[in-house]
């Protein structure tokens, strides 16, 4: 644990896991000083009206609004709530997460209005010059020419990087700028330096679509009876209480770095089968990972204790 509180980064690219090669160097240097999971998500209910993006159910997991999204997609649809909205709602990230100041960084407009449902801050994308972006991370978060300012504007930035992002800049895509980001952000975090040890950084990575192909799962396969034994998972449950609803392959990838606070696993390349051999926590519920990135920001108990 650090003797003082961080300030988190999440990089979240947005059905780019599949896209992910050998040549994004960056990203798999990332992963090799990280500790590196899964991050399991749940399939949307049987009404097909209600839900009609990936990409918003997958984001509305990861801020842990699970509920409150189904609830509000099916009071605005013919399908009809599958749950009150009000009973669903979650408070505020400020008073969940004692003061929270967080922001996200978005070019979705769907995306940029669950965010605001929940109280996040929104900030355009789009008017960002992708080369400043970096030093404007880092400077919101109270980073400045390798220092630690006393005081930041915000203590999470969350950026939201889909295959649409770069549209506008058709020589480059999506996952070669998330790579370069995590190189330049890296450059100015280098292990051992005052921002390194105060910046707690996460590159998620999700899958666009799910394929019947070879399907990436997270259950081993066991060719005994003995798989009937199979205790139920922790990344299958929320508040002690088992889901129905959980997808068990096609996971978010997760590494998350902070020098001399996070531990480093075995895993040397940013690809699910590499999590999957060598990676150090497995799988939890995409719904616990904000909880946890609060916890690293004092703003937390540990989750589940």
């Amino acid at each position: 644990m650090a003797d003082k509180p961080s300030r988190a980064l999440v990089l979240y690219g947005d059905g780019l896991a599949s896209l992910i090669s050998a040549s994004h160097s960056n990203l798999h240097s990332f992963a090799s000083l990280s500790s590196c999971g899964f991050l399991s998500l749940r399939s949307p209910p049987s009404q097909d009206s209600i839900v009609d993006s990936r990409a918003d159910l997958d984001f509305a997991q990861l801020l842990d609004a699970y509920d409150f999204y189904i609830a509000k997609k099916g009071k605005n649809t013919d399908a009809g709530p599958t749950a009150d909205v009000e009973q669903s709602s979650v408070p505020e990230l400020s008073k969940r997460f004692m003061g929270l100041r967080a922001a996200i960084f978005s070019s979705s407009p769907s995306v940029s209005s669950l965010a605001s449902d929940l109280c996040l801050s929104t900030l355009p994308l789009e008017e960002t010059d992708p080369s400043e972006l970096p030093s404007k991370l880092l400077s919101l978060l109270g980073f400045s020419e390798g220092n630690v300012l006393e005081a930041s504007e915000y203590d999470l930035l969350l950026l939201h990087i889909t295959t649409e992002t770069l549209k506008t800049q058709k020589e480059k895509s999506a996952a070669d700028w998330l790579d370069h980001l995590v190189g330049t952000i890296l450059e100015s975090a280098t292990p051992g330096s005052a921002v390194s040890s105060r910046l707690h950084m996460s590159v998620v990575l999700s899958y666009e679509k799910l394929s019947d192909r070879a399907p990436i799962s997270l259950i081993k396969e066991m060719n005994s009876d003995l798989g009937l034994l199979r205790p139920c998972q922790s990344y299958t449950m929320k508040n002690g209480k088992p889901l129905d609803e959980i997808r068990h392959d096609y996971p978010m990838l997760v590494a998350q770095w902070q020098d001399g606070v996070t531990r480093r696993d075995l895993a040397n390349a940013f690809t699910f089968e590499e999590f999957n051999k060598n990676g150090g926590n497995l799988a939890m519920l995409a719904d616990c990972f904000l909880h946890e990135v609060a916890f690293k920001l004092w703003k937390a108990p540990k989750y589940g204790a």
